[in-house]
């Protein structure tokens, strides 16, 4: 791996060729799946009574081997596409952010994707800068990611507080060298956690580290081989770092942003315009397996199946844990047991697309110069984010009224560092912040 340069390395790494290398060439011990679940109960005996009358019976839909992908997984595995009429549903695995946002642009008519497990700002991206108009039909998840860093930050107690950073971010400058941060798409979520994060220390994203994207299951190997020094990527990579003993987790990120959105479902417009039916039928189907997914009986099982080698391929033991709320920072810190801040596919109205989240994704955006800054949002948001559709599809499964949010706002949200975030008023949370392109 000595003959690789850094930025031939984290460009190579998205290929399935270097992959390989990396897993079976410079890494001992990698987690690899000792078998695929099998068996897994499946309801394949008919379409239920509620199912829609769809359309097509047909969607292609992405997916990255990260564990908030599950609902869609499970939504397969357990014949629940099937249950509602979606009996032909494929997923495809994809190998990183940018690859999803390219499948999506060709759409499945031309051998890409109709939607995908994604990134929450993806579809706004995907909408502005590809001009391929698309609709966030649901989050997948809230917590569940985090940070971590190479143990050699261990003595400054490097964690919820990035300040411990500052002096080595210092110091590898005054040696003109910089400090390496790894997310996984520009503009998406792990890029602003990570640059929240950063600047809440004092430390300038943009200025004071290199901050490049790596793909998601390529984190690990990055941060052995020392091309990055910290990154910002979803379970179960983090735990990963951690059973590996290669590095630690400095924070997740419900410390940071308690009970924050995370991945959606998403889907190209003109599909779900024309087959509104076969919408409602995934959206369906996917709610009821987010509820699945949310079961402590299930957590386990769940985990087998996602762990398999044609999902993610990786140890169940670098799932299950965190999965249950067991976080282990690999530090010396106390081991947590049933942490609250574990990752939610349904509970306290995970699956709900509130509009006031996606109004600071794009706030955040504006703030990092991704987005112009007269970017319209509020009519942004009201054109992408079909929240209307998801209560549609909840009702239809018979959703209780007391677990349909009745506003699309979650209200004003408080970060780690005291930093309030009232979606009513994004300009004064931008003015409100030090460090900022905007």
């Amino acid at each position: 791996m000595t003959k690789f340069s850094r930025r031939q390395f984290l460009i190579t790494a998205g290929a399935a060729t270097a992959a390989s290398v990396l897993i079976h060439g410079c890494s001992s011990g990698s987690s690899t799946s000792k078998s695929d679940a099998k068996g897994s109960s499946s309801s394949s005996t008919g379409p239920a009574a509620n199912a829609p009358k769809v359309e097509t019976t047909k969607a292609k839909l992405g997916f990255i081997a990260l564990t908030d992908s599950s609902p869609l997984i499970i939504a397969k595995e357990k014949g629940i596409f099937e249950k509602y009429g979606m009996k032909d549903v494929v997923l495809e695995k994809q190998k990183s952010w940018p690859v999803t946002r390219d499948n999506i642009k060709l759409g499945s008519a031309a051998g890409g994707i109709d939607g995908a497990h994604i990134l929450s700002p993806m579809p706004y991206l995907i909408t502005l800068n590809d001009k391929v108009p698309m609709y966030l039909l649901a989050r997948l998840n809230t917590n569940g990611q985090a940070i971590s860093v190479a143990n050699t930050y261990k003595e400054m107690k490097v964690g919820l507080d990035s300040k411990g950073l500052k002096q080595a971010v210092d110091k590898a400058k005054s040696a003109n060298k910089q400090l390496k941060t790894a997310i996984t798409l520009p503009g998406g979520t792990h890029d602003l956690w990570m640059r929240y994060w950063l600047a809440a220390g004092g430390i300038n994203p943009d200025k004071d580290v290199v901050n490049e994207p790596v793909p998601p299951p390529q984190m690990v190997a990055n941060l052995k081989v020392g091309t990055v020094d910290a990154f910002c990527v979803g379970e179960p990579w983090n735990a990963q770092l951690v059973n590996q003993k290669l590095g630690y987790t400095a924070l997740v990120t419900g410390e940071l942003w308690k009970d924050h959105p995370e991945k959606a479902f998403a889907m190209r417009k003109d599909w779900v315009d024309k087959n509104p039916q076969a919408a409602k039928a995934l959206l369906m189907a996917i709610q009821e397996a987010q509820q699945w997914c949310d079961k402590l009986e299930n957590k386990e099982e769940m985990c087998k199946i996602v762990s398999g080698r044609k999902y993610f391929n990786v140890d169940v033991k670098d799932i299950l844990g965190r999965a249950k709320g067991t976080i282990d920072y690999g530090d010396g810190r106390p081991v947590v047991e049933n942490s609250p801040l574990l990752m939610k596919f349904w509970s306290d109205n995970a699956s709900y697309p509130y509009k006031s989240h996606d109004t600071w994704f794009l706030t955040e955006n504006i703030r990092w110069g991704k987005l112009p800054a007269d970017t319209k949002v509020k009519e942004l948001v009201d054109s992408i984010n079909r929240e209307d559709l998801w209560k549609e599809a909840a009702k239809a499964i018979g959703v209780p009224d007391a677990q349909i949010p009745t506003s699309t706002s979650r209200g004003v949200e408080t970060f780690f560092d005291g930093v309030k975030f009232d979606p009513e008023k994004p300009e004064e949370y931008l003015k409100s912040l030090k460090i900022k392109k905007a």
